[in-house]
C-alpha cells in the first residue's frame, strides 16, 4: 500500500511538471518569432498518456526523436535500473556537498565516498588536455555536465561576481543536462561536458586569459554547455527533406543551431538565472550567446575560417576590442566543438565510433522510409576510417592550423600532434575496412560527398 501511494504521488508530480513545462512555442513581445522551442520528453508523455505530436507530412515525423537511438531493454532490468537511480541520487547529493565545501555530517556508503573522491581529484586537473570525460561521467554517475560546469563557474569566481543564486544555477544546469538526449550516441550531455572542458582549456591560453572579461568567460562556458541543447540526433538536411517543423520555423537556415540557442534562452528565462540583471544586459547576453552557438554551424565553416585567416594575415586582431574578443570566442567554441580528433587516441577513437554510429542510425532510418541516404550515413558504403579521415582533412586540420597561428602554444602543438597521429591510425585501418592493401597512405580525393552541408557533427 505504501509503495502504491508513493507511485501515485510521483504520477501527480509528473503531471504537474508536464503542464508547467510543456512549452512547445513561446513568443516574445519584442520579437514576434518563436523565442524557443522545447521538444517534449517522451518519458514524461508516456507516463501521462500523451502521444507524440505528428508534425509535417512525412511518416517519419510520427516517431519521437528521443526514441531514435534507444535500445530495447528487457522488463527484468527495470528494478535494477531503479536501484541504480537511487544510488545515482546518493552520489549526486554527495558531489553537491563537496562542491559547496559542506562537511559530511552523515557519511554515506564508503563506495560513494570513493567515487566522489576520485571525481574531485579529476576536477583538480580539469585543465589537462588528457582529461577523460568518459571516466568523469562514470564517477559522477552521469552528472558530468552539471558537476563540471558548476565547478568551472565557481573556479572563475563567476557565481560571486555576477551574484548568481546557487539554487537557480543548479536548477538551470540540471535542466540543461536533462534536455540533452542521452540516447544519442554522440550529441548528448557527455559531449556537451567535453566541449565545456575543452573551452576551459582554451580560455586558459595566455592570449585569452589576459584579455577576456568575466562576461566573456561566462558566455563562453554557457555557450559550450548549451551549444547542442535538445539535439535530435539527426542533421539539418534530414530535417529539411522531411519538412520538419523546426526546418520550417527557421527557414532551413542554421536550423539546429537556432534551436539550441532558443532552447538555452528558454531555460535561462524559465529558471530566472539572470533575472536580477538589468533587462538590457540580459538581452545583450542572450544575443551574444546566440551568436556563439550559431557559429558552430558546420555549413558556415569556410565563412568563419576565411575571416579568421584574413585577420591573422593582416595581423589586425585586437583583443582590447569587444567585437574581436567575441570573434575569438566564436572560433574557440568552434574548435572545442570538433576537437575530438585532437584528443589522445584512446579518447578520440571513442568519439569517432559514437558519431559514426549516430550517422549510420540516420542512414538506417532514411533507408527504412525510402529517403535518399545522406552522405556519410550509409554504413554499407562508408567505414569509420573513411568518415574520420575526410573530416580531419577538410574540416579539422584547416581550423586547428589557423588556431595554432593565433595561439602558438604547447597546447596547440599537442592538439596538432594528436591530430596527425590519429589520422595516421585511421589511415592504417583503411585496408582492413576496404578489404584492400593497396596504397594505405593515400588520402581521400576531395569531392562533394566529403563535406555535405550540415552533415558532419551538426
Amino acid at each position: 500500500m505504501g509503495i502504491a501511494l508513493i507511485w501515485s504521488v510521483i504520477a501527480i508530480l509528473v503531471r504537474w511538471i508536464f503542464y508547467k513545462r510543456r512549452g512547445a512555442i513561446s513568443y516574445d513581445s519584442s520579437d514576434q518569432t518563436a523565442l524557443y522551442i522545447r521538444m517534449l520528453d517522451v518519458r514524461v508523455r508516456s507516463q501521462v498518456g500523451f502521444q507524440p505530436d505528428r508534425r509535417g507530412s512525412h511518416p517519419y515525423l510520427g516517431i519521437d526523436f528521443r526514441t531514435l537511438h534507444a535500445h530495447a531493454e528487457s522488463t527484468g532490468s527495470i528494478p535494477a535500473r531503479r536501484i541504480r537511480r537511487l544510488f545515482s541520487f546518493q552520489r549526486h547529493l554527495l558531489s553537491s556537498r563537496f562542491l559547496r565545501g559542506a562537511p559530511h555530517l552523515n557519511p554515506l556508503h564508503i563506495l560513494d565516498e570513493d567515487y566522489c573522491g576520485q571525481a574531485k581529484c579529476m576536477l583538480e586537473k580539469v585543465g589537462s588536455w588528457n582529461f577523460d570525460i568518459f571516466l568523469f561521467d562514470r564517477l559522477t554517475n552521469g552528472n558530468s555536465l552539471v558537476t563540471l560546469t558548476l565547478y568551472l563557474l565557481s573556479h572563475y569566481g563567476l557565481i560571486e561576481l555576477f551574484q548568481l543564486d546557487m539554487v537557480k544555477v543548479h536548477r538551470f544546469l540540471v535542466l540543461v543536462q536533462e534536455d540533452y538526449h542521452n540516447h544519442n550516441p554522440y550529441h548528448n550531455a557527455v559531449h556537451a561536458a567535453d566541449v565545456t572542458q575543452a573551452m576551459h582549456c582554451y580560455l586558459k591560453e595566455p592570449k585569452l586569459a589576459k584579455s577576456l572579461t568575466s562576461c566573456d568567460i561566462l558566455l563562453g562556458l554557457l555557450a559550450a554547455a548549451t551549444h547542442d541543447l535538445d539535439h535530435p540526433g539527426v542533421n539539418q538536411p534530414f530535417l529539411i527533406k522531411t519538412n520538419h517543423y523546426l526546418a520550417v520555423l527557421y527557414r532551413n537556415t542554421s536550423v539546429l543551431e537556432n534551436h539550441h540557442w532558443r532552447s538555452a534562452v528558454g531555460l535561462l528565462r524559465e529558471t530566472e538565472l539572470l533575472s536580477h540583471l538589468p533587462a538590457e544586459d540580459r538581452l545583450t547576453m542572450e544575443r551574444q550567446l546566440g551568436s556563439l552557438i550559431l557559429a558552430t554551424d558546420i555549413s558556415r565553416q569556410n565563412e568563419y575560417l576565411s575571416k579568421f585567416r584574413t585577420h591573422l594575415d593582416q595581423e589586425d586582431l585586437c583583443l582590447g576590442n569587444a567585437s574581436h574578443r567575441h570573434f575569438i570566442l566564436q572560433m574557440a567554441l568552434k574548435c572545442a566543438d570538433i576537437c575530438n580528433p585532437c584528443r589522445p587516441w584512446e579518447l578520440s577513437k571513442q568519439w569517432s565510433e559514437k558519431v559514426t554510429e549516430e550517422f549510420f542510425h540516420q542512414g538506417d532510418i532514411e533507408k527504412k522510409h525510402k529517403l535518399e541516404v545522406s552522405p556519410l550515413c550509409d554504413s554499407e558504403n562508408n567505414s569509420i576510417a573513411d568518415v574520420q579521415i575526410g573530416f580531419m582533412t577538410y574540416v579539422v586540420e584547416p581550423l586547428f592550423a589557423e588556431w595554432a597561428r593565433f595561439s602558438d602554444t604547447r597546447l596547440s602543438q599537442t592538439m596538432l600532434g594528436h591530430l596527425c597521429l590519429n589520422k595516421a591510425s585511421w589511415n592504417a585501418m583503411q585496408p582492413e575496412a576496404s578489404g584492400s592493401s593497396e596504397e594505405p597512405e593515400s588520402e581521400p580525393e576531395p569531392s562533394s560527398r566529403a563535406l555535405p552541408q550540415g552533415s558532419l557533427q551538426s
